[in-house]
């Protein structure tokens, strides 16, 4: 741990640790998050929430160019590690607070999924906000944001705007809504 320009005591991201866990995302332990980003063999947990506006409109952030992952690319509206111990629905409105400043709404269930690559490995569980109110986000983890229309992401998939992890996330969306008006 060090301490932040406030003198309050922050997390080094490196020794922060990941619940690994096994293909039925049960844990079978703990591993250090710079283990885990470079191994895909260690399964991980992640919460995201895609946040639309009212008028269907996707909020994507774009990561900062510091992150050890997909620096300065866009990605999706909130998405998080779990910290140990803690569950999916858990670490979406705390990463929610911590990206993005919002503490309000109740976040809405969608699906589980799992995002495989030849850098990490993660089970992911996705929620849905309907949100129209201040944005604050982290600008230590977040370069912008801004919301796009459906077209504006299919324009852009296969570009190298968008993470990997986000096109995966959009198709699974997409697929979700498909399947939901059926």
């Amino acid at each position: 741990m060090g301490d932040d320009r406030d003198g309050k005591q922050v997390k080094h991201v490196a020794d922060q640790f990941f619940e690994i866990v096994d293909e039925q995302d049960r844990v079978i332990g703990l591993r250090r998050r710079s283990e885990c980003h470079g191994n895909p063999s260690l399964v991980h947990r992640v919460a995201h929430v895609l946040i639309f506006d009212p008028a269907g409109r996707l909020l994507l952030q774009k990561r900062a160019r510091t992150k050890d992952i997909q620096p300065g690319r866009w990605d999706t509206s909130v998405g998080g590690h779990l910290d140990p111990g803690e569950d999916y629905l858990t670490a979406a409105y705390r990463e929610m607070k911590e990206e993005l400043g919002i503490e309000q709404g109740a976040l809405q269930p969608l699906y589980p999924s799992q995002m495989r690559n030849d850098v990490e490995s993660e089970n992911v569980m996705t929620y849905f906000l309907c949100y129209d109110g201040k944005i604050h986000f982290a600008e230590d983890e977040i370069e912008a944001v801004r919301y796009w229309s459906a077209q504006e992401i299919d324009a852009a998939l296969g570009s190298g705007t968008l993470t990997p992890n986000f096109e995966q996330e959009w198709q699974r969306w997409k697929r979700y809504q498909a399947e939901s008006k059926k």
